[in-house]
């Protein structure tokens, strides 16, 4: 079974590395040609569009940033729904429950069967293949797909038939996480404005009932030593949260505290943060109270 991947950005690059580095035969597409030349030197064979690669391949696995990208490249004229070959489209991105139901309708009036499998791990989690994996569509989709899906992914869950179940737990979970680092952000900021030292706050808070994945692995591995590294644009985390708070608004859900953290988000956009990490927003609550969290290694944090 021939197997090809669309999607070669932060994340999915990872996952193409570790398909092939396992000896899977791989056909890859990105609107990057340099990018598709990095895995052809690594043993890839490359396609130039969505359909050619999905005349090239039995099951195509999806990685892309927008709801918008992933139902142009899976259901418009001339893209996968058009292949003769490919029979399974399993998507890898986060779209939303709404979007996937919408796009597994359409791929089955063409015979095509769909997976939804959102990943939650970050950059990090993608190259260690630790990755948490939300899949929800056909079981014996799942089966079939399921040894592939376990060299990207550590932590595989099947949530069941319906195609968005696994969209809302991965929107889920991006809520909680966006929620959590803003709330975490200002509550640290207003600590080292007190007088507290930047990584003591850390150490007691990650012992104590206050810790969440900000304090305990994104601040202090992104913003305490002032390094940023890019992992996760602060445009698709505030896309997840939006999704979040208008898919529970579709079923009826109130949402009071969500919709606090997407303000903050859509500001940090506004102020050009939309394509950097989305640890740097904690620069504004620095930049409002005068003071700064954490310090460069060996520099004193200025209180």
């Amino acid at each position: 079974m021939m197997i090809g991947l669309i999607g070669l950005g932060n994340i999915g690059q990872h996952f193409a590395t570790r398909l092939l580095a396992a000896g899977h035969p791989l056909v890859v597409y990105d609107t990057r040609p340099e990018a598709v030349e990095r895995f052809v030197k690594l043993g890839a064979q490359a396609a130039g569009s969505a359909l050619d690669l999905a005349s090239k391949t039995d099951a195509v696995f999806l990685s892309l940033p927008l709801p918008s990208v992933v139902e142009q490249v899976a259901t418009a004229p001339g893209g996968m729904i058009d292949s003769t070959r490919a029979r399974v489209v399993v998507d890898l991105s986060t779209t939303g429950p709404s979007v996937t139901n919408a796009i597994a309708r359409t791929l089955a009036q063409r015979q095509i069967e769909f997976l939804g499998a959102p990943v939650s791990g970050g950059t990090v989690a993608a190259e260690k293949g630790t990755l948490t994996i939300m899949a929800a569509g056909p079981r014996h989709i799942f089966d079939a797909v399921e040894p592939w899906l376990q060299v990207i992914g550590k932590n595989l869950f099947y949530l069941g038939e319906g195609h968005g179940l696994g969209q809302t737990m991965k929107i889920i979970n991006n809520t909680l996480c966006a929620v959590g680092m803003v709330a975490s952000c200002e509550a640290l900021v207003f600590g080292v404005k007190a007088g507290l030292d930047s990584a003591i706050m850390l150490d007691i808070l990650n012992v104590s009932s206050g810790r969440s994945f900000a304090t305990l692995e994104k601040i202090p591995q992104c913003i305490l030593h002032r390094d940023f590294p890019m992992r996760f644009t602060t445009e698709l985390i505030h896309k997840d949260i939006k999704l979040c708070i208008e898919e529970a608004e579709r079923i009826g859900v109130p949402m009071w505290v969500s919709p606090a953290a997407r303000s903050f988000l859509a500001f940090s956009i506004t102020q050009g943060d939309g394509n950097r990490d989305y640890a740097h927003t904690i620069e504004h609550f620095e930049k409002w109270a005068g003071v700064q969290f954490g310090a460069e290694p060996d520099t004193p944090a200025t209180p």
